[in-house]
């Protein structure tokens, strides 16, 4: 595999790749590829400090307000805590793959819990499920109790069925718009009547809220449950296709090919298994096709954690991490709704792309913009959406000088930079100072092409 290759890979399995560790890499596709998935064997649960829940029951917080209000104030904090975690974990994986799994599969099944320990298990749920079986990914999920609260899970009783998760099963986790009737939706949401949890957030049926009559769903008729209509839906396969398709445009490319995505719901068709999914597309001649290298917008959380993993930054304020997010358009934990983010083109725009092309100077340089000339610019200058920049931050050049030793203060843009770069930046280029590795960093992450992978 050539250098950009292998940096492809790991911009679509991770979140890109220094010269260092470019060079423990074997340049063999099928070795690549098995190291991968070999490192990414291991599930690796994501934990907060929960220890004020302890001792807590549901009744306490009925009887006493107070202690409920506390709990729920906790609670919010913790919330933010969690997203912390997440993002420290996507900065220094233990199962790089995994967690880049993860954080695709929380914008696919999209869930939106303000619970920190509902919230932590559905996130370790997403975890454990990432690279495994998705029949029993799509059961799991349909009985967490996170998605349950979230689409109204709890309310669906015998003779007062609620239709909201039945929906969105089929029109954004499963089959996509168009393929299934709303008669379907009426009777899967019966299937799925008395799914409930417990205060501890595990999952109990029951049976006094349960519909047994039987059910029309997709063609079919049974006593169906949850569980059954899920593997009806699953037998169909348009379901390969339309996650196939996603997962095209998720890790390959944003525009589809229908070619290369119907051999990906051949393949997935056969088990649903997402890691030979997987393993399909990144051993797949097509997925380095030139076209497909540097496609990507790079979603909010792409772009912040790639910068941090080329030069390492600590932020002297946690919240400041939470705060970088909002700006840019994407906290996780906090989707916008049911159908989670758009991504790629919509991630830019006016405001954004100014905050993405000053940012890297903001959180590595003080505040300067790197322009070879090191023109200091004012705060209010900066950003001027409402003084919210620029961070306190320490940024770790010691360790960038070391992971990019091999490279070139001339060919760094080889390392930094996905794809062409266009002949207006080329010329530009030319005219940066290169006298220094770390300017030219600054430099290099400022460009608009800095924002593709």
């Amino acid at each position: 595999m050539t250098q950009q290759e292998l940096q492809h890979l790991f911009w679509r399995a991770g979140f890109g790749v220094h010269p260092k560790k470019l060079k423990s890499i074997s340049k063999n596709r099928k070795e690549a590829v098995a190291d991968l998935f070999k490192d990414s064997k291991a599930f690796s649960p994501l934990t907060i400090d929960l220890s004020y829940l302890e001792g807590i029951s549901s009744i306490d917080l009925k009887n006493y307000p107070e202690l409920a209000k506390e709990i729920n104030q906790k609670g919010a904090k913790k919330i933010l805590d969690l997203n912390y975690a997440w993002v420290k974990r996507l900065i220094n994986p233990t199962e790089l793959l995994r967690e880049r799994m993860t954080l695709f599969w929380a914008n696919h099944f999209v869930c939106r819990e303000r619970n920190p320990l509902y919230a932590q298990q559905y996130n370790n749920t997403l975890r454990y499920f990432a690279l495994g079986d998705f029949r029993g990914f799509v059961k799991a999920v349909s009985k967490e109790a996170a998605m349950l609260r979230y689409l109204n899970g709890k309310q669906n009783r015998k003779n007062r069925p609620n239709e909201n998760f039945a929906r969105e099963l089929m029109e954004l986790f499963t089959l996509g718009e168009g393929q299934y009737s709303e008669k379907d939706i009426k009777e899967s949401a019966r299937a799925f009547t008395g799914y409930n949890h417990d205060f501890e957030g595990d999952f109990i049926h029951r049976e006094s809220q349960r519909d047994n009559e039987s059910k029309v769903f997709l063609n079919r008729i049974g006593k169906y449950d949850g569980d059954d209509i899920i593997d009806i839906i699953l037998d169909d396969k348009k379901c390969a296709r339309f996650i196939s398709d996603k997962i095209y445009r998720y890790f390959v490319n944003p525009t589809p090919n229908k070619k290369y995505i119907e051999a990906m719901t051949d393949v997935f068709f056969k088990d649903y298994n997402i890691e030979n999914l997987m393993r399909f597309v990144f051993l797949s001649d097509w997925f380095y096709k030139e076209e497909n290298i540097g496609s990507k917008i790079k979603s909010p959380v792409d772009y912040l954690v790639g910068m941090i993993n080329t030069v390492p930054i600590q932020f002297e304020k946690e919240k400041d991490v939470l705060r970088i997010q909002k700006i840019l358009g994407q906290t996780l934990l906090d989707a916008p709704n049911v159908a989670g983010w758009k991504e790629d083109k919509s991630w830019i725009d006016a405001n954004t792309i100014m905050v993405r092309l000053k940012l890297p100077s903001t959180l590595l340089n003080n505040a300067l913009i790197s322009t070879g000339e090191n023109k200091e610019l004012s705060k209010k200058a900066l950003y001027k959406n409402k003084g919210k920049l620029p961070f306190k931050t320490t940024a770790n050049w010691t360790a960038f000088l070391e992971n990019f030793a091999s490279a070139t203060t001339k060919n760094l843009d080889e390392y930094l930079i996905q794809g062409t770069i266009n002949s207006g930046t080329l010329d530009y280029l030319k005219i940066m100072n290169t006298s220094s590795k770390k300017e030219y960093c600054i430099q290099l992450m400022s460009l608009p092409e800095y924002q593709m992978c």
